[in-house]
């Protein structure tokens, strides 16, 4: 049985481009699980397998792999001290259209690696993940790499990461060289400078006396490290005072180690994974400093019956729990559904409790991950990361647990989609594949929403992003086989009356034995406003005013139900009524014609022919909007939305941020995503949810009836 202590599980996150998969690619070989490095730029990178990944060199997936590591070692070789660490990696995607792969990441691992580029340094998508990390108080590492890049400054980085991200960055390294001379890097904890071999893609180096330009510099560092690390130690604290001299390397260590576990501080670090410079040095760190699962305290959970607290220790005696990540569906094994296990041991073959279903489900095999390829392990065990083949129904969020002691484990955060398009399939025989594929795909991506749009009957698709979608209907047309045809989403319009009139209607049918006969006369307007308060959900008010018998009283449900199926089309474009009243309070029968099928049709004709003399109005849904931007863009933003005929609400500032809140109509939001993005550098987000109906303008109004009839005259 594994020891939990040389156990690892973290995860790389950072905004796009700055190295995340060529740093796992780099780990991959260093711990010799791959014996030829390849290029996320050729398409050959180990964790980057789907064939979009390849092509557009950006990771899509979170791909975890697994590997082992010895530390500590001397100059790269090993010792009799030296102990083997297995790790649990994954990388994960920089985009924001895939955030959920960075949300869900983050839920299940106990360390992180936040890479910054050196040239560019804290970008947006870095303070996501960080939001992220911050949600789920995971402990990081921050990792500068491109340090052979032009404009490359590694304090400069450390500096940002401190003010923009709220953080207290510790430089435990600092640079040899610059730019294209970049050799290797001084160690402040062993006042040593590191270089390393390129003829062993890194894997051995040499320890060299620092250069006298850098002395100075690296003396001032490093007593400011010892500074911000012996708070975490009264002992270090009187040394610092004392002596700073005397510390040891040891001592330092394991107060960064306390330090960074409690989320105080972040050791920074610095490379270049492309030219195989820091990585190592960056995999000593995780083993130093990153909490093993023994570290974190036991994972907290409630009792799906009672709803008190639990806690499961990660220690494989306990009960067994689990929670399900990520869901996966591979051409050969099927659907994998990724797991980390918190306490206890599972064997393959065994059941387990699906808490959210309440059912049994059966794990018939196990797999370690490896990007794509699974390796079969017999059981896996408290604070291991693995992929369950053979079940029923699990879905991404699920705790799976012993069944004799059931707990629910905290589940993630998954944020609402921003972006819809309509799609619908290019012939009949992709119409039964085009339902499998979505239902496989949003099984897979907890972030897709799929919703049949009942006005418009049009399949429509929600999405994180545009690219997000545009990979979704790549993956529908590669994996599955469906062509679709997509559309802009239709908005759904709504229609409503604005004044309240009387109206006779008679039917009269005769056409030989038994006719048809009814008459009413009612009043018809839009519904009073205490009434709709009172009723809420609720959109007909219907209103008996009828006496002495003109009606009789078995057909008034008739009636009640012709106007109200009416509603679902109204008079100005056949767009549904928002809500409205009808009063009954005189008409007449026939003792032999009428019936309740001709009172019916008798309301339905009397709604038609009314409904165009009570002003019917188009109403559009109007959003509620809120942007959150840099000052530098906040101009150009506002001017934006009022152009979209945005009404401003408001402004306040959050984190250096301004927050801008604002009611859109919903017409005018389509391609704001990716019009905010280009406005603002990528930094400005926005969030939108339906908010009410509201009148159209005029000219809106127009147009929009006129393209639903083709052309239209309104009697008024």
């Amino acid at each position: 049985m594994a020891d939990l202590k040389f156990q690892r599980n973290f995860g790389i996150a950072a905004h796009i481009d700055a190295g995340k998969t060529t740093t796992t690619e780099r780990i991959l070989r260093y711990t010799g699980m791959i014996h030829k490095i390849g290029e996320v730029h050729d398409g050959a990178a180990t964790t980057d397998w789907m064939e979009q990944e390849k092509e557009r060199g950006i990771t899509i997936t979170s791909a975890a792999v697994s590997c082992k590591w010895n530390f500590p070692t001397v100059k790269g070789k090993a010792t009799a001290g030296t102990k083997e660490y297995a790790f649990n990696i994954i990388d994960t995607p920089g985009h924001v259209d895939f955030t959920v792969e960075v949300e869900r990441s983050m839920r299940v691992l106990d360390g992180l690696i936040a890479l910054f580029s050196a040239v560019d340094g804290v970008e947006p998508q870095s303070e996501t993940v960080w939001r992220q990390a911050n949600r789920y108080h995971v402990p990081r590492i921050g990792f500068v790499n491109k340090m052979d890049r032009a404009g490359a400054d590694f304090l400069n980085v450390v500096k940002q990461v401190r003010e923009m991200l709220g953080s207290k960055a510790v430089p435990l390294q600092i640079p040899i060289g610059a730019e294209d001379s970049f050799k290797g890097v001084v160690d402040l904890i062993k006042m040593k400078g590191i270089i390393w071999h390129a003829e062993t893609e890194g894997m051995t180096f040499d320890e060299i006396d620092i250069p006298e330009d850098l002395l100075e510099e690296a003396k001032q560092l490093r007593a400011e490290l010892v500074e911000a690390v012996a708070e975490y130690d009264d002992h270090l604290m009187e040394k610092f005072f004392d002596n700073p001299d005397t510390i040891s390397e040891d001592e330092i260590h394991a107060a960064i180690r306390k330090a960074t576990i409690d989320l105080s501080i972040v050791p920074m670090m610095c490379g270049s994974s492309f030219k195989n410079k820091g990585v190592q040095t960056a995999l000593d760190a995780v083993c130093r400093y990153l909490p093993s699962p023994v570290d974190i305290e036991a994972v907290k959970g409630t009792d799906p019956d009672t709803g008190a607290e639990l806690l499961r220790k990660p220690d494989p005696k306990e009960p067994f729990a689990a929670l399900a990540f990520k869901i996966m569906t591979d051409p050969f094994v099927g659907r994998l559904a990724f797991f980390r296990c918190y306490s206890g041991h599972l064997d393959a073959g065994s059941y387990v409790l699906n808490v959210r279903s309440g059912k049994k489900e059966r794990i018939s095999r196990i797999m370690k991950m490896f990007a794509n390829k699974q390796n079969p392990v017999d059981f896996i065990e408290a604070g291991d990361i693995g992929a369950a083949v053979g079940f029923k129904e699990i879905k991404t969020g699920d705790t799976l647990c012993d069944e004799d002691h059931p707990i629910t484990l905290e589940n993630m955060f998954i944020p609402e989609p921003v972006i819809a398009i309509a799609i619908e399939p290019k012939t009949q025989a992709d119409v039964d594949k085009m339902g499998m594929a979505i239902a496989k795909l949003v099984e897979e991506d907890p972030t897709l929403r799929v919703n049949t749009d009942e006005d418009t009957g049009q399949t429509i698709l929600r999405g994180m992003g545009e690219l997000h979608l545009e990979i979704i209907l790549d993956r529908m047309r590669r994996e599955f086989k469906v062509e679709v045809n997509q559309g802009a989403p239709q908005v759904a319009y709504k229609e409503a009356f604005s004044k309240t009139i009387e109206h006779r209607e008679v039917l009269k049918k005769q056409t030989g034995g038994r006719g048809k006969f009814a008459d009413i006369m009612f009043e018809i307007g839009p519904a009073d406003a205490e009434w709709l308060k009172e009723n809420e959900g609720k959109h007909f008010q219907f209103v008996n005013d009828l006496f002495g018998g003109s009606i009789p009283k078995e057909f008034i449900p008739a009636i009640n139900k012709g106007f109200e199926t009416s509603m679902t089309t109204g008079v100005l474009a056949g767009y549904p009524m928002e809500s409205m009243k009808i009063r009954v309070f005189d008409g007449s029968y026939h003792d032999v014609d009428s019936d309740s099928m001709s009172f019916e049709l008798c309301a339905k004709s009397g709604f038609r022919e009314a409904g165009r003399k009570a002003k019917p109005v188009l109403l559009e849904p109007i959003m509620k909007v809120e942007v959150l931007t840099p000052d530098q863009y906040m101009g150009d933003v506002t001017g934006d939305l009022n152009r979209r005929r945005g009404m401003l609400e408001g402004m306040d500032s959050r984190n250096n941020l301004q927050v801008i809140k604002a009611k859109v109509p919903l017409s005018e939001m389509f391609g704001y995503v990716t019009q905010l993005r280009s406005l603002s550098s990528g930094r400005a987000t926005s969030t939108m949810e339906f908010s009410h109906y509201t009148p159209a303008p005029n000219n809106i109004a127009e147009e929009v009836i006129a393209k639903q009839k083709g052309k239209l005259n309104v009697e008024s």
